[in-house]
């Protein structure tokens, strides 16, 4: 995220045919029980039943407790700093973490930096660079070199938010020119998705999914599969791009800083993180606690949520500790939605660490009085702090501008590097994902084999007992295949329940029933109240198992307990609730599959007290793929039946196409096992696949494995 509520309408609004093709809102959106809720549909679609909802909250609560518990941690080991000794451990510390989040650095490539262009102004001087950050993966950028000075002069790297034209942007070129007009000499850069650097173009060099937010999802989302992280990437370029500048001969290479606003400001801060060069830095606009945008249910980009960070007790503040003591000022506005009491918590935090280091007067806080983005009070603070340190200029206030056409940046022909024939993030994708299954062994051999793996790859803990559940009230009129149904909200973890529906012949209103050896259990796709009255599946099964027990449920996040957070029926939007808690999974190192995949194995455990001996364990879609691992790991189920599952991991990391959500997919996955492994392994229990569904929308043929 880092775009306020009007700039994410006008950039996420999507009809139909627009969520087909940006392919983040789950499967064919016409398959969904929630299609009419969550994306306009036509009026037939409202006519059914509305899916009920009972625990709409729950998912939200869960996610704050853990994100408040991780803060808690992180912010005491900060807290405790009392010594000069214990400041730079914790500086290495958290260094160290970063590292572990961001994953290992790719190999520094030449650069093979190209000048296609000058443009020559009053004070300074324009060119237009081309560099490889990757082999043949381009970026372009425009350095501003001050005409009539003494070399060298101080350096600065620009970093763009979230801007379609990147660094043509209106507050970018301002403040790239207000620095070289003071006597810096500035490089900014296009961000992966934005500017020249559209990933996804068509013949005429035109977007086909979108710039900006839509592109750093789609990419990024992707990327987990293979062990990657799109923030990284993203930070890589800024590396690159202070490598590329300190090639320059105009730049003293003692007086180096960073800055950007928004998603610039996000890696403004990621970069104090991962690269400890620079001589100052000034993050506008992001910096705040991961706690204050949880609460808030403030959707964050991909880049903006690095993995395990929330699990290594990582927030904002440490990325910029991980420079400590250079000088950092906190650029922050008081009318933000990046909330403006976690910025101050964070900077209130970073002191303690800066006074430990004798070096408090490196550290900053400046508040402008407006909205959201780089406006001029806020440049002017950047200008003020970075003068202080450098001595290159006097001045309070900011120089006159005139600013350029877009077109007249352009670094390439006609405004994008695919023209070029540059490299796309999916290609590396790809590459990689074929890479990880040559090299992958065969997960039967590995200590514990399969199931072992799945354990490990999901995070999933081992709890011994049946959990506890609550028989909630009847709901009439739902219009299921039998007449009587009673409703459990099994407990699998504190805070969270599973509910399932047993659906019965005769009113039965108490616990689930004694002396049925054999139980069938359907797992949801989107909700169980909905598809136990239209899945044929559900009929099938009541038609072939009539003397086993019925049973269908809803893990956690579907159904009855789907989130009614981040705006109002935002579910299966690309940047909803739905991706807004898959994401967080991530930050806190327990993959959203594995959370449902563990509520899974509870409600199992929760059969077999009811003294069930055997379970045919059904699902569909979404719930197909946890079904998956959980029939792997569990020995009461005997027989499994999956409708749309996904056919592997590898279709989606390998297709530039594709349709499931980030709340489908499991960080690393690729480098250990996929999901034909666990299909083989269930052919010893009578596995049964129905339609399963690749990368490609629902319908489509399947996918080749």
């Amino acid at each position: 995220m880092a775009i306020h509520r009007g700039e994410r309408a006008a950039t996420m609004r999507i009809n139909r045919r627009e969520a087909l093709a940006l392919g983040l809102s789950g499967l064919l959106l016409g398959e969904h029980p929630f299609a009419a809720q969550s994306i306009a549909a036509e009026p037939a679609a409202i006519e059914h039943l509305e899916p009920l909802n009972r625990f709409p909250r729950m998912v939200q609560e869960y996610f704050v407790a853990r994100v408040r518990q991780a803060e808690k941690v992180g912010a005491a080991d900060l807290a405790a700093i009392q010594t000069k000794a214990e400041a730079e451990a914790y500086v290495q510390r958290v260094r160290t973490k970063i590292r572990d989040c961001f994953g290992p650095e790719p190999e520094k490539t030449p650069l093979n930096p190209q000048i296609t262009g000058k443009l020559d102004r009053d004070q300074y001087t324009v060119e237009k660079v081309i560099f490889e950050s990757r082999p043949k993966f381009f970026v372009t950028a425009n350095l501003y070199v001050p005409k009539g000075r003494t070399f060298p002069l101080p350096g600065v790297v620009g970093t763009c938010g979230h801007s379609t034209n990147g660094k043509a942007s209106e507050a970018y070129q301002s403040f790239a020119q207000g620095l070289v007009r003071l006597g810096y000499v500035v490089l900014i850069f296009d961000p992966i998705g934005q500017g020249e650097r559209l990933q996804y173009v068509d013949a005429k060099w035109q977007p086909t999914k979108g710039a900006g937010v839509s592109e750093h999802l789609y990419a990024g989302n992707q990327q987990f599969l293979v062990g990657e992280f799109f923030g990284a990437w993203r930070a890589w370029d800024g590396v690159r791009a202070l490598d590329y500048l300190l090639t320059r001969t105009e730049v003293d290479p003692s007086h180096i800083g960073v800055t950007g606003n928004s998603g610039g400001g996000t890696m403004t801060t990621w970069l104090c993180g991962v690269e400890q060069r620079w001589s100052m830095a000034a993050p506008s606009c992001f910096v705040t606690t991961f706690r204050r945008n949880m609460e808030n249910e403030l959707p964050a980009d991909t880049e903006q949520c690095p993995p395990r960070a929330l699990a290594l007790g990582l927030d904002h503040v440490d990325f910029l500790a991980a420079l400590a003591p250079k000088p950092i000022v906190i650029l922050t506005k008081e009318r933000d939605f990046f909330d403006i009491r976690g910025s101050e918590e964070a900077y209130q935090r970073l002191r303690v660490l800066y006074r430990a280091l004798e070096a408090e007067q490196n550290l900053s806080l400046f508040t402008g009085p407006t909205t959201h983005g780089y406006s001029s009070e806020n440049r002017e603070a950047m200008y003020r702090w970075f003068n202080r340190i450098t001595g290159v200029s006097d001045a309070q206030t900011e120089p006159p501008l005139l600013l350029e056409k877009d077109e007249d940046l352009w670094c390439t022909p006609h405004g994008q590097v695919a023209e070029l024939d540059s490299r796309t993030v999916f290609s590396f994708t790809r590459e990689k994902s074929e890479q990880l299954r040559q090299q992958r062994v065969a997960v039967a051999a590995t200590p514990g084999g399969l199931p072992a793996a799945i354990r490990d790859v999901l995070k999933l803990s081992v709890v011994s007992g049946p959990p506890d559940y609550r028989i909630l009230r009847p709901v009439g009129g739902r219009k299921y295949p039998k007449p009587n149904f009673t409703t459990y909200a099994v407990e699998t973890e504190s805070g969270v329940q599973a509910i399932v529906y047993f659906l019965s012949d005769e009113s039965h209103l108490s616990r689930p029933p004694r002396g049925v050896d054999r139980a069938v259990l359907y797992v949801s796709h989107g909700s169980a109240d909905a598809e136990l009255r239209d899945e044929p599946l559900v009929k099938e099964l009541l038609q072939a198992e009539p003397g086993s027990a019925f049973y269908a449920c809803d893990l956690r996040g579907i159904g009855e307990s789907q989130p009614d957070t981040c705006g109002r029926n935002m579910f299966l939007d690309p940047y909803g609730s739905d991706y807004f808690y898959a994401v967080h999974s991530i930050m806190l190192d327990q993959p959203y599959v594995g959370q449902r995949t563990f509520d899974l194995l509870r409600v199992l455990d929760w059969l077999k007290e009811a003294s069930h001996k055997e379970v045919h364990l059904a699902a569909k879609g979404w719930g197909a793929i946890s079904a998956a691992f959980a029939a792997v790991i569990s020995d009461l189920v005997r027989q499994v039946t999956l409708k749309n599952s996904l056919a592997s991991y590898r279709d989606i990391a390998e297709s530039e196409e594709y349709r499931w959500p980030l709340s489908a997919m499991v960080p690393g996955i690729l480098g250990r096992f996929d999901l034909p492994d666990c299909y083989e392994a269930l052919a010893g229990k009578m596995l049964r696949q129905i339609e399963p569904w690749g990368a490609a929308p629902a319908g489509s043929a399947p996918a080749k494995n």
